[in-house]
């Protein structure tokens, strides 16, 4: 058998003031912090034989307090942008709250949690290029990393543990429990709380839940 973990990273600053954060590259909370920290001793009865996460350091840092207080020694880790949040275009930056009141709760909740419908992709300061991405978008990046690096481990019965953000693991989940489109609108993946996979040789899904 194998083991995977899916973490998402402890609450970021941006989490904290319930912005729109998507690529930017913000800071853990101090809550954050904590967060990791539980799950940290949450998971030192697990071994781990490789890691993977993405470039941005709430995932790095998420990733970084559980070992260390779990007392993992150091394993092998791949960190790349596939594993990045979506990219929450001219969002990104901007007030949940207060974007809810401009554009109406139900657009914005279509925008966060729809499979395809990707936010706006108006140029701003924090997204110069004027990308957006649906959820659909980042799976159409994470899953093939997935596929390519991640899975291919776990079917070798190692244990895996990936950091990463709300909506990369969202397409992964998605992935793995079989969801449709309408499923996944209500799938949400909390901040800081170790989603546990366990996996036969053969690399069908024994059980899963959040420890």
């Amino acid at each position: 058998m194998a083991n995977l973990i899916l973490i998402r990273h402890g609450e970021s600053q941006w989490n904290l003031e319930n912005r729109f954060t998507g690529w930017v590259d913000v800071p853990l909370s101090p809550k954050g912090e904590q967060e990791a920290r539980a799950a940290g001793e949450k998971l030192k009865a697990y071994n781990f034989d490789e890691a993977f996460c993405s470039v941005l350091q709430r995932a790095k840092k998420t990733l970084s307090i559980i070992m260390e207080v779990g007392g993992h020694p150091a394993v092998p880790t791949q960190f790349s942008q596939a594993l990045n949040e979506r990219h929450y275009g001219a969002l990104q930056g901007l007030n949940k709250e207060e974007t809810a009141k401009k554009y109406g709760k139900e657009q914005v909740h279509i925008w966060r949690r729809s499979y395809d419908v990707p936010p706006p992709k108006d140029k701003t300061d924090l997204n110069p290029e004027g990308i957006s991405e649906s959820l659909k978008d980042t799976a159409a990046r994470t899953l093939p990393y997935w596929k390519e690096k991640i899975f291919p481990e776990v079917v070798k019965g190692k244990n895996i543990i990936v950091a990463a953000h709300g909506n990369s693991l969202r397409s992964i989940v998605m992935h793995l429990d079989n969801l449709t489109k309408e499923q996944v609108l209500e799938l949400n993946i909390p901040t800081g709380a170790p989603l546990l996979y366990i996996f036969d040789k053969g690399g069908k899904i024994l059980e899963h839940r959040y420890l």
